[in-house]
């Protein structure tokens, strides 16, 4: 590819992901604007202030509760994903169907159903409104793409590699650190990743399983923009934005190039 082509290919693709957060950064810098002016009448950094100043404390532990949580759920999802998606992959058993129907449930079944429905369970095992309860909702949602992504990998993934190393006197450990996560790790990362990002967009489980009482950013930026207040609304949404694209950045390296041709 020749690097004038490489260069435009790359500035078009910069913009097509910034250009659709730019009325955002517009109104995060709006002190009045008024139809039908393009711009703002006024400009001020009010709303920064308030996330910076007034609210920094609130924020900023919503950005802890938002961060923690999806990277629990991440990690869990790819202690499972990784063992199920090995076996998905590998092995042809009587019921894979069935197991393929199961997690697809998750999936297309409203969010709203689900979340209500586990509600009155959590209920019951004194599991709502507790850390533990936004975890396991958080799960069973995030699971599920998580196993997807790795069935995908495994079904494409050579175990006489395995082989191989066991003969030469490689123990069961060495051949899982050694030659399945190195051959598999890509596929790893872009799962983990799907998790975290949907964990980090969840805002209707965590609110009715966690009864309010675990503030993440979701449900700090929701109530914001019932508020009216567009100006501190849009901050708060370019603050909410940022991990979930620096997360997006950290894995860029494994979503395209030779690495997608060892997932895929």
């Amino acid at each position: 590819m020749k690097p004038a082509f490489r260069n435009s290919a790359l500035i078009l693709m910069v913009l097509a992901v910034a250009l659709p957060f730019l009325p955002l950064v517009v109104w995060s810098f709006s002190q009045q604007w008024f139809y039908p002016n393009v711009l703002p009448n006024a400009w001020g950094v009010r709303a920064w202030k308030y996330v910076f100043g007034v609210a920094g404390t609130q924020i900023i532990s919503a950005l802890f509760h938002s961060v923690f949580i999806a990277s629990i759920t991440a990690f869990i999802s790819l202690a499972i994903g990784i063992p199920a998606g090995r076996v998905l992959g590998l092995y042809h058993f009587r019921g894979k169907a069935l197991v393929l129907v199961t997690l697809t449930l998750p999936i297309i079944v409203p969010p709203l159903s689900i979340a209500m429905g586990l509600h009155l369970w959590f209920i019951r095992l004194d599991l709502a409104d507790s850390f533990v309860g936004v975890i396991l909702v958080h799960l069973i949602i995030s699971v599920p793409y998580t196993v997807f992504v790795l069935w995908g990998v495994f079904s494409n993934y050579n175990p006489d590699f395995e082989d191989q190393a066991r003969s030469l006197g490689a123990s069961s450990w060495k051949v899982i650190f050694r030659v399945m996560l190195p051959l598999t790790f890509p596929g790893i990362v872009v799962a983990g990743l799907f998790s975290f990002l949907l964990s980090w967009s969840q805002y209707l489980n965590t609110l009715i399983i966690g009864g309010g009482k675990m503030t993440t950013l979701p449900i700090l930026l929701f109530s914001l923009m019932g508020s009216g207040d567009r100006p501190v609304a849009s901050a708060v949404s370019i603050v909410f934005i940022v991990p979930a694209f620096v997360a997006l950045l950290f894995s860029a390296r494994y979503l395209g190039g030779k690495y997608v041709s060892e997932v895929w």
